[in-house]
């Protein structure tokens, strides 16, 4: 590829779901890059749809947690050219508050789903997630 051709770019959506007492809902990734890893819940963007949509279906697919899409606030785009190993991945990211009791189940793509509290996560997140985390805590 040259610097003139266009750069193929894949469309993703992740969110921060968020307790009133402070914890966000990650999940145990079940497939590479990052294997085993902890991460906010997302994916890819389908035909048709938007990343809001998006977000909140795969909320729902990934942790069994049902947000409406409109529920959702953004909080940023992050698409620096290496946060994915696979290639050129863009995603917005969303903020979700969900009530203290919420229950969640493990589903499409993760091994588990957890919640964390935001003043001891897991050492190491996959992706840029760390960053996006960071992005809602100081806002």
């Amino acid at each position: 590829m040259t610097d003139t051709e266009p750069e193929t770019i894949r469309y993703t959506a992740d969110v921060v779901a968020l307790t009133p007492g402070g914890d966000v809902l990650l999940i145990e990734r079940d497939w590479p890059p990052h294997e085993g890893a902890w991460a906010l819940p997302g994916g890819h963007v389908d035909v048709g749809e938007t990343s809001r949509a998006a977000a909140a279906r795969e909320l729902d697919e990934e942790t069994g947690v049902w947000v409406a899409a409109e529920d959702l606030r953004q909080i940023g785009v992050w698409d620096s050219p290496e946060r994915d190993p696979r290639g050129r991945y863009v995603t917005v990211a969303y903020a979700a508050a969900v009530p203290e009791d919420t229950r969640i189940t493990a589903g499409t793509d993760a091994r588990t789903a957890r919640w964390w509290p935001l003043a001891h996560l897991p050492e190491h997140l996959a992706f840029d997630h760390a960053d996006i985390l960071r992005a809602v805590t100081t806002s």
